[in-house]
């Protein structure tokens, strides 16, 4: 009984490396087609990192500037309202220099 259960193991992991060894391949095949040469995929790795950096600076100004908004609603609240006319000054100095 148990050399039935250690075949059907190793059976199953010969199916199971099988399955992962043909995906792999499958997936360099499919990335090399599309990617024949090294300059191209530098060159479309740089675009992408430019849009990336582009993307997430933009991303982060918006979303300062929805928080910096939605603040601007709790200055009549006692202990948040000093806190967010500090930033207020801050920004407001800022802009005159």
């Amino acid at each position: 009984m148990p050399e039935k259960n250690i075949a059907k193991k190793a059976v199953n992991k010969v199916k199971s490396d099988n399955e992962h060894g043909s995906r792999r391949a499958l997936i360099e095949d499919l990335f090399y087609d599309f990617n024949r040469s090294r300059v191209q995929i530098y060159w479309m790795n740089f675009v992408r990192g430019i849009f990336f950096g582009f993307g997430s600076v933009l991303g982060g100004t918006v979303v300062i500037a929805l928080l910096v908004w939605l603040l601007s609603f709790l200055v009549d609240w006692p202990w948040v309202g000093d806190a967010v006319e500090q930033v207020q000054d801050s920004l407001q100095r800022d802009n005159r220099n």
